[in-house]
């Protein structure tokens, strides 16, 4: 009787653990290449004519606004997100279509191909540094003292949601850290109005 009812059991779940076993099925190099490279809105794949009108030579004017002293703070982080992922996206492209079609590396004009993409490579890296740089200014110095009611008072230097967008676009390896100390600036300029508005 005691081996009666695992047997039951045994005939019971059988059936379901071979359902379930037929239901995964495996993914192939090439088709998890496929998946990859056909998300988000870089996922289409470019043939050479299509690749050969991506660039990202000219960036000067966008980088210039992004390192403008005369604009506000949060313009200047909005416009290095802008840069720094449009040149992602435009890397990605290439990268994308390369690897899902290698001859575009090996065919005529595939020079210029393969260093419109370099182009992309080095610019990506270039203004990442320089982006990251600026941000982490501004984390490690979040604030500063405004005169406003003949009185001296601490304001943020721009809006933090703002700046945790930049460090989202970065998302460098210490990522958390830097948003923890985001939140303690952004809680510390809160204690000190919350106070003034009380002092009154």
């Amino acid at each position: 009787m005691q081996n009666a009812l695992p047997a039951r059991l045994l005939r019971v779940l059988a059936p379901v653990a071979v359902l379930a076993c037929s239901c995964v099925k495996d993914i192939s190099s090439d088709e998890r290449l496929e998946r990859e490279t056909s998300t988000g809105p870089v996922g289409k794949a470019l043939d050479a004519e299509a690749l050969a009108k991506v660039s990202c030579a000219d960036v000067q004017r966008e980088l210039a606004m992004a390192r403008s002293d005369s604009k506000p703070e949060a313009d200047r982080v909005l416009a290095y997100v802008a840069l720094f992922q449009s040149l992602k996206d435009r890397t990605q492209t290439f990268e994308g279509a390369m690897a899902r079609n290698p001859d575009l590396a090996y065919q005529d004009g595939s020079q210029a191909l393969v260093a419109a993409k370099d182009v992309c490579v080095q610019q990506t890296a270039d203004v990442r540094v320089e982006f990251e740089r600026y941000v982490r200014e501004l984390v490690d110095v979040p604030t500063v003292q405004e005169i406003k009611g003949g009185s001296m008072v601490t304001v943020a230097r721009l809006d933090f949601d703002t700046l945790r967008q930049a460090i989202e676009a970065l998302s460098p390896d210490d990522k958390d850290h830097l948003m923890g100390r985001v939140a303690a600036a952004e809680k510390k300029v809160e204690v000190r109005h919350e106070g003034k508005r009380r002092g009154k």
